[in-house]
């Protein structure tokens, strides 16, 4: 069992605009502060947002993502 970090970056509706996979802790991290820089003050206030959460399995993650190995 693995443990995979996701990065997404949703809409104010929830639709998944980007997101990235990855088993390195660390890339996850950096990924996650680059997703949360790029939203704008704006976009935050309109419901944007950057979430970082870990699943065990790849199936469980979001087809449309990119996977770092």
């Amino acid at each position: 069992m693995a443990t995979i970090w996701v990065n997404e970056q949703r809409d104010p509706l929830g639709l998944m605009y980007s997101c990235i996979a990855s088993c390195d802790p660390q890339l996850a991290q950096e990924c996650h502060v680059s997703f949360e820089s790029e939203l704008s003050a704006e976009q935050k206030k309109l419901g944007w947002q950057a979430k970082l959460y870990v699943v065990e399995d790849w199936d469980k993650v979001p087809v449309n993502s990119l996977k770092l190995g």
